[in-house]
């Protein structure tokens, strides 16, 4: 399967929880496209369960403490945190586009318009 796989900063945080929220407003259409999607921060799985929950997430979120997937994914140095990056990784595992520093209450759309574009070729 296609996979998006977002980078954010920190649960519960007001950007962090709008770009959430907007993957969970647009879940079905990612659904639709047969597309998963992944968040991706460095708090803990107990921090991510209560994030999930609280606001209603259907999708994976992962705990990277270590940075490991973090800094293999070169989106960010210890010093500076997470920068907020986008991944789309096609069926085969490979990186298709990376959408650095996005916004997080556009981000989904934008992936969306990018996915139609791309079924539409």
């Amino acid at each position: 399967k296609k996979v998006v796989l977002y980078f954010y900063p920190r649960d519960n945080t007001p950007g962090c929880t709008k770009q959430a929220c907007a993957f969970a407003q647009s879940y079905d259409a990612f659904r639709e496209r047969d597309v998963v999607v992944i968040g991706i921060s460095k708090d803990s799985v107990a921090s991510h369960v209560k994030f999930a929950e609280k606001h209603q997430l259907p999708f994976i979120l992962l705990s990277d403490p270590e940075l490991e997937a973090i800094q293999a994914y070169d989106d960010g140095k210890v010093s500076m945190g997470v920068v907020r990056t986008t991944y789309i990784i096609d069926e085969q595992g490979v990186i298709e586009k990376v959408m650095p520093k996005v916004k997080p209450d556009t981000n989904a759309a934008e992936i969306l318009t990018y996915l139609a574009g791309e079924t539409e070729n």
